[in-house]
């Protein structure tokens, strides 16, 4: 029973006020407006999106998401997997509340759990930007040159 307790006490006060604001999404396997055209429409179809403004020359998408809305990064790739492209870029932006990471230890933040690589203990106060590094969210050779311990539920991140 203590350890439940330890470890419910451990996550709560791990736990950091940040709001997801938009994610800058990069896609893979577009060869011309039409393609761009599907991937919008499938996350238009998200109830958590807001606006999504597209760039075909980048292959960029920047999407905006509704104000207090839970956004569910793994539903946006899906999205996008099933529109029939991958995503080959995930930078997220939020605004963080004094937020204290340091390298390889968890962070819960609203209901995601962080892990920051390659970075020192810092304090993160308002607007940033914070890569996901983890399969499905980069292209496959960047994760390949990279190795990562696998936590379940945990997006590893690089700011």
């Amino acid at each position: 029973m203590k350890t439940i307790f330890l470890l419910a006490a451990i996550v709560f006060s791990m736990s950091a006020p940040a709001q997801v604001t938009k994610v800058s999404l990069q896609a893979s396997g577009l060869t011309c407006s039409m393609c761009s055209n599907s991937i919008n429409r499938a996350l238009k179809k998200l109830d958590f999106v807001d606006k999504i403004d597209s760039d075909i020359k980048t292959y960029t998408f920047e999407i905006t998401f509704k104000p207090k809305a839970n956004v569910d990064f793994d539903m946006i790739k899906t999205k996008v997997e099933g529109a029939g492209f991958s995503v080959s870029g995930f930078i997220v932006t939020m605004n963080f509340n004094k937020v204290l990471v340091k390298e390889n230890q968890p962070v819960l933040i609203g209901d995601k759990t962080f892990l920051f690589v390659n970075k020192n203990e810092q304090l993160l106060d308002g607007e940033k930007q914070v890569r996901l590094l983890d399969k499905g969210f980069v292209s496959a050779r960047e994760y390949k040159s990279t190795s990562y311990s696998i936590l379940p539920l945990t997006y590893h991140a690089s700011i």
